[in-house]
């Protein structure tokens, strides 16, 4: 039987892509082994928002090579489709796909075994519509990822993804729905909804489709027991999407929602589609409207001209807002995009000062957040061992928590008493 291994880099669509695909492979009569060990296939999808992806993009490939001379490397994603001329002059490798086309890869494979290297990259004008792989899993099998969107038309002035996604599309929802069906069956008890713009979902469907009638649509499905909404756009965040959560039990209340800056003359030379006080105002309406939501957040630091008063208003934001986690990026020009252009680019050390600081606060944020649940009861999907005798999972609330716990309930939504916050999670005792 042939080997197959695949590393990630980038976010959680690329994350749910790549387990798509691993599911391609298997079916076609591969087994999957750890990157680090001989393979016949390596699949590499990259990443290309920062330069940084685009080198270790490289990097990953030239470490594939020398761990089997004799291996089919291939290298799909969006560093991929936006550079396809620099991936190819990389000699170790054998095929490249883009965003799109992906659901052949295995035959793919085989044809590049037969003629040599391959260029499979196709402009996204030819897309034509959604790319309906497979819905994917996470290692554990309690939680899977469903993409039902991808594409986006925001053009954020700092942001190479239009470029490398492409137009907006959206997964049909009887498509979704049966997908959410056979993850149900194979035992899955947590449903990940995930796109490049999700809250967009549908604008390309007729019907007026929204991301809250899909909801409607995979909730009552027996089996599934939370469905989570991955990030969603400030703009996107409607009161009928907001009264879909609250009216169904099973919708996480938790919500990402990208803020970047905190300073609204950053947000206009960002293109971003609000102000700091429109903002502001959403998350106080959220927060009124479902109490103890998790919020969590995109802070950007160092974005070209970023002077320190202004950084200064990103932190007060962010302070006022009470988010319950910052996932927290340093600015870094690519090629292409506006801001790449853009005079008064901030030095690195500002950078790494600006994001210690912003560390700091997040954790302080997160820690205020977790205390609120001490002493009270939560339920926990158990994902994985912690340790001797222990068990960890998440709340809807998104927070870890860890419990002495028998191995037998992994996989399974249980309740727990807090009894503690420790530095990055909660501890509790089972009821």
């Amino acid at each position: 039987m042939d080997t197959v291994a695949f590393h990630t880099l980038g976010c959680k669509v690329n994350q749910t892509e790549t387990a798509a695909l691993q599911y391609l492979f298997e079916s076609a009569g591969y087994r999957t082994v750890p990157f680090s060990t001989p393979a016949d296939v390596y699949v590499i999808n990259t990443c290309t928002v920062t330069h940084l992806g685009d080198r270790k993009s490289r990097q990953v490939v030239r470490r594939a090579r020398r761990i089997n001379a004799d291996s089919v490397i291939v290298v799909t994603g969006c560093y991929a489709q936006v550079a396809p001329e620099d991936v190819m002059a990389i000699p170790e490798v054998d095929l490249i796909v883009g965003t799109h086309s992906r659901g052949k890869l295995p035959e793919l494979v085989l044809e590049t075994k037969q003629k040599g290297r391959l260029n499979c990259v196709s402009p996204l004008e030819e897309k034509g519509g959604f790319e309906s792989l497979p819905a994917a899993q996470t290692g554990s099998r309690t939680r899977a990822f469903l993409k039902v969107q991808e594409g986006c038309r925001q053009y954020c002035s700092y942001c190479i993804v239009p470029y490398a996604r492409g137009p907006l599309y959206s997964r049909h929802p009887e498509d979704a729905v049966v997908e959410a069906r056979r993850l149900a069956q194979s035992g899955f008890k947590e449903l990940v909804l995930t796109g490049v713009h999700l809250g967009s979902y549908g604008v390309d469907l007729p019907g007026n489709i929204a991301l809250s009638d899909l909801i409607t649509r995979i909730s009552p499905i027996d089996g599934i027991e939370r469905i989570r909404i991955s990030s969603v756009e400030p703009t996107e965040i409607t009161p009928d999407l907001i009264e879909t959560v609250m009216e169904h039990n099973k919708v996480c209340r938790h919500l990402h929602i990208p803020l970047q800056s905190g300073d609204d003359l950053i947000l206009r030379r960002m293109n971003r589609k609000y102000d700091s006080g429109e903002f502001l105002y959403l998350v106080r309406w959220l927060q009124a409207q479902i109490p103890d939501i998790a919020l969590t957040t995109d802070v950007m630091v160092g974005f070209p001209g970023e002077t320190t008063e202004q950084f200064a208003h990103s932190l007060g934001l962010i302070q006022r807002a009470g988010f319950s986690r910052l996932h927290i990026f340093k600015y870094s020009p690519r090629q292409g995009t506006p801001a790449a252009k853009f005079p008064d680019q901030v030095p690195h050390p500002v950078k790494e000062e600006r994001a210690r600081q912003l560390t700091q606060l997040g954790d302080e944020l997160a820690s205020c957040y977790r205390e609120r649940f001490v002493g009270k009861t939560v339920n926990v999907l158990f994902e994985e061992k912690a340790g001797r005798s222990k068990l960890a999972g998440l709340t809807e609330h998104y927070i870890r928590v860890t419990a002495k716990a028998a191995e037998s309930l992994l996989g399974h939504l249980v309740q727990v008493k807090v009894t503690g916050n420790g530095e990055k999670e909660l501890t509790g005792e089972i009821v």
